[in-house]
């Protein structure tokens, strides 16, 4: 059951890490598909696109791998509640759907 916690404090850390990562631009690092090169942060456009998705999600996962180690001496007085694992991802999409409402509103 402590995995279980755990795993669902990562969910919810990652999802906010990302959401925060993704929107404010604050990448790990940048990849750029054409030139099959990578950069550190939000890399500027060197030829062709450049794709920050995988840093946003290194991000996240580094913050939620943070927060796991962070949290694990604490988890034998304090445990996370189940709940967290489902519904702070459900509100991390459903701020994203507020995020690209003027994509799909236009």
């Amino acid at each position: 059951m402590t995995a279980l916690r755990m795993s669902g404090l990562f969910a919810a850390v990652f999802a906010i890490a990302y959401t925060i990562a993704f929107e404010g631009h604050y990448e790990l690092f940048s990849y750029h598909p054409k030139l099959g090169a990578f950069g550190w942060g939000q890399d500027a456009v060197r030829d062709g696109p450049v794709m920050h998705w995988y840093g946003a999600i290194a991000t996240g996962g580094l913050a939620g791998l943070a927060a796991l180690v962070l949290a694990w001496p604490l988890r034998q007085r304090f445990l996370p509640p189940l709940w967290i694992g489902w519904a702070v991802p459900l509100g991390c999409v459903a701020a994203w759907g507020w995020l690209l409402r003027g994509f799909f509103l236009r």
